[in-house]
């Protein structure tokens, strides 16, 4: 099989992890870098080993030899970035959340169909084998009906007005940041709620720190969610159904889940974490024509938009550039 040849467009921190597990799958390459500038870009693809390495954003979407691009720029420039990758015929991974708002994330999704490419968000927790199995347990009704899904996200950065976390002006804040992985979770087990209730504590610079969230559902079930940049939140998610519950301790990067049924044994499944499943995904649905993921559909991301854009309206958090 002819190797998958990505292009990584915007060189930060989050392509390096990317790429870095780019390298545990055999049929794929990290062929090129593009950046703003071409130090920036050499620089890159000198430690992560890219053949390839562009002074521009246009000079690598010219590439014909990049099958796929990966767009790790910050999220107010998704929609620019990502939509210049479809017009010029590649597919595209874009970092999540797909854009700042819904508006833009389905200008986005409206690009990749007519120009018809290849497009999903970067929801890597999505493709990671322990959840595979979770979302599998589901199915067969291990725990019966989903009752509640309680999932947390949340760390304590350092304190820098000018970090993009805490800047208004890149859409900083942890609804989008680590936000976007709790109500990922909750879309991807009840579907889009029904009514949404959001409070949040605002920082200095703008940006919410600490943001919950309660996500009801018609069926009664409900999401309780929680995310934060400024302070030391607990990582798991728990789903508790009728028959019993999932355990899964940092959700996010799950390397385990615990199944515990009334009257059963606990069953537990462990298995590894990392960037290279969503990777193959791309690869495997580029290679057999289909233009989105059916693990994440694109209307399932124009959806979570929806969420967490009124998630933002209730708690007042509002970027300059809107």
């Amino acid at each position: 099989m002819a190797k998958f040849n990505w292009g990584v467009l915007g060189p930060g921190n989050i392509a390096v992890r990317f790429t870095n597990d780019l390298k545990r799958l055999s049929d794929a390459t990290l062929l090129a870098a593009g950046s703003r500038t071409l130090d920036k870009a050499e620089a890159f693809a000198k430690r992560q080993g890219a053949v390839r390495a562009y002074g521009s954003y246009e000079e690598l979407l010219r590439d014909r030899d990049v099958d796929a691009i990966y767009v790790a720029t910050p999220h107010n420039f998704h929609r620019q970035h990502a939509i210049m990758a479809l017009e010029h015929g590649k597919a595209v991974l874009c970092e999540k959340p797909m854009e700042v708002n819904a508006a833009r994330v389905r200008e986005m999704v409206a690009a990749a169909r007519s120009h018809d490419q290849f497009l999903m968000e970067a929801m890597w927790t999505r493709f990671l084998p322990v959840i595979s199995c979770v979302r599998q347990w589901i199915r067969e009704g291990r725990i019966g009906e989903i009752r509640l899904v309680a999932a947390n996200f949340g760390f304590r950065t350092a304190w820098n007005p000018d970090n993009r976390l805490l800047n208004l002006s890149l859409a900083g804040g942890a609804t989008l940041d680590v936000g976007v992985y709790v109500v990922s979770l909750a879309h991807m087990l009840l579907g889009p709620p029904s009514t949404v209730q959001a409070h949040a504590h605002i920082g200095t610079t703008g940006v919410d720190e600490l943001t919950s969230m309660i996500l009801g559902y018609p069926t009664g079930a409900m999401a309780q969610l929680s995310c934060a940049v400024r302070a030391n939140i607990s990582d798991g998610a728990r789903i508790y159904g009728t028959e019993g519950y999932i355990d899964v301790p940092e959700f996010w990067h799950a390397t385990k889940a615990t199944l515990q049924v009334a009257g059963e044994e606990p069953e537990i499944i462990t298995g590894e974490a990392g960037y290279h499943f969503e990777a193959a995904e791309v690869a495997d649905c580029v290679r057999t024509g289909l233009k989105e993921s059916p693990i994440m559909p694109l209307d399932e991301t124009i959806a979570i938009a929806e969420t967490l854009e009124e998630v933002r309206r209730q708690i007042g958090l509002r970027f300059p550039f809107e």
